[in-house]
């Protein structure tokens, strides 16, 4: 059973617009394209009170800097449990690593819930236990027993270009080890977080002051990699308040994004892409999110 109530009326709005998008230059889209739409009645939504629609919802893509989200939330998490030690340098690392999208405070992070660390390969003994540990993230989330999360794979660091000794070696032969996600995993674990399902609101409140993001043009232009500009934070009204987390490298475009309408309710929005076409493509998450918005905007206006 979902987490949300399916609409049909919403997935066929979705459907007629992953179709429109696809006709517009965009062969194959409907393909290479994952997405989970959201919306919530009361202003204060509670777990299972979405109504939404999805397309290739479970499928897995490679998520890019969308799975820093995870870690943000494991990091909270392995703090309430006194298994990490707060500290300044921790705060910083996980400020860059959602807000700027840093790999390098990334990489201490993933060392500091694991208690591995990257280095030339290593064998027998060593190796097996070397990838138990990595593995403790991907085991904190099957605990919650989701079904949604039985095949996402949280256990990679990110890179600027890409990784060596110890950490190609884990990526496997045909990088069948690398970092995967689902929209609908997404979409369930960024709602949690955002209804204080997952975390303490003491607690979920510190991470998304940080998933926080303007969208007044002016700040924006001060900061190119803002994760707005491209993404689904470019479609909406400028009155829009939104928390999100993007994703982009060389075949992916990805974005999840919660946010409220001037006065209106919540909305979540997941958009994974995969492709060289769409990864450069900073036109169609920006024009989903407007679109989406304004059929609920004018469902709004109705009722």
């Amino acid at each position: 059973m979902a987490f949300y109530k399916k609409d049909p009326k919403l997935a066929l709005c979705l459907k007629d617009l992953i179709n429109r998008f696809e006709k517009e230059g965009r062969p194959g889209l409907s393909n290479n394209i994952a997405i989970n739409w959201i919306q919530y009645k009361t202003p204060k939504p509670f777990p299972e009170s979405g109504v939404g629609a999805s397309w290739n919802e479970q499928k897995l893509f490679y998520p890019a800097s969308i799975v820093k989200l995870f870690y943000a939330v494991a990091v909270e998490h392995w703090l309430r449990k006194d298994l990490i030690i707060e500290s300044n340098e921790l705060r910083k690392a996980l400020y860059e690593m959602i807000q700027n999208s840093s790999n390098d405070a990334t990489s201490f992070l993933i060392d500091l819930l694991t208690g591995t660390s990257s280095g030339p390969v290593l064998k027998n003994e060593l190796w097996k236990n070397w990838k138990l540990q990595r593995n403790l993230i991907n085991n904190w989330i099957r605990s919650f027993n989701w079904p949604e999360m039985k095949t996402v794979n949280c256990c990679q660091k990110t890179w600027e270009d890409s990784p060596y000794g110890r950490e190609k070696k884990f990526y496997g032969c045909n990088n069948e080890n690398r970092n995967a996600l689902s929209t609908e995993a997404t979409a369930r674990f960024l709602e949690s977080l955002m209804t204080d399902d997952l975390l303490p609101p003491i607690s979920s409140q510190k991470i998304k002051n940080i998933l926080s993001r303007s969208l007044n043009l002016n700040e924006r232009k001060l900061n190119p990699e803002n994760q707005i500009d491209g993404f689904l934070g470019e479609g909406l009204p400028n009155e829009t308040q939104i928390w999100s987390k993007a994703g982009w490298m060389s075949e992916a475009r990805n974005d999840a994004a919660w946010w409220v309408s001037k006065g209106g309710n919540p909305m979540l929005l997941v958009v994974f892409t995969s492709g060289k076409k769409l990864a450069n493509d900073t036109f169609l998450l920006p024009a989903i999110a407007n679109e989406l918005n304004k059929i609920i905007i004018n469902e709004e206006d109705t009722q």
